[in-house]
């Protein structure tokens, strides 16, 4: 029954990484999760923007990098515009203001097929861990318990697939009703 735990401890991981990754891919509402990992190099270190100020968001669309030490400025405006997100970049004073333009139907469309595409990718590795799961218990167990433990796993799997499910049609209609 480890296996079982253990298959569990891989959904949950597989479920943060998409959530995460769906996190980063930009609405048209402003998250400062957009630009908070970009990599800045300041005073010969990989920093990332969200250890170098605060980010905050000014709606409609922007957000609004205070940062705590204005030499920064410079390497934080060039890092995010080698991003390329797409995003109009200001500064004032000590803080950097990122503009996040209105999405064109094209980009929704792009957005959501690659929504899609990472979709499917998370289910293809959690597919490659139930078939783990399975090979490893045919070897070690006997009938009655493989036919349990298969049922068990098909649970967890569609749980699974229903949390998924919902998480992509929420993101999916947050970028398509904007």
């Amino acid at each position: 029954m480890d296996y079982l735990k253990d298959f569990q401890i891989k959904l949950d991981a597989l479920f943060n990484s998409i959530k995460e990754e769906l996190g980063v891919l930009r609405t048209n509402r402003p998250t400062p999760k957009l630009v908070e990992n970009i990599s800045v190099n300041y005073l010969d270190q990989n920093m990332q923007i969200r250890q170098l100020g605060s980010i905050t968001v000014e709606l409609p669309r922007d957000l609004v990098i205070s940062l705590w030490d204005k030499g920064a400025m410079p390497h934080v405006i060039k890092a995010l515009e080698d991003a390329n997100l797409g995003m109009g970049v200001s500064s004032y004073e000590t803080s950097v203001r990122v503009k996040l333009p209105e999405l064109t139907n094209e980009r929704k469309e792009e957005i959501v097929k690659i929504i899609k595409s990472t979709t499917e990718e998370t289910r293809i590795k959690m597919r490659i861990q139930r078939d783990e799961v399975n090979k490893r218990t045919n070897e070690e167990i006997d009938k009655d318990r493989k036919f349990k433990q298969k049922e068990e796993l098909q649970k967890k799997v569609d749980k699974f697939n229903g949390s998924l499910d919902e998480l992509v049609s929420n993101k999916i209609k947050e970028i398509l009703n904007q």
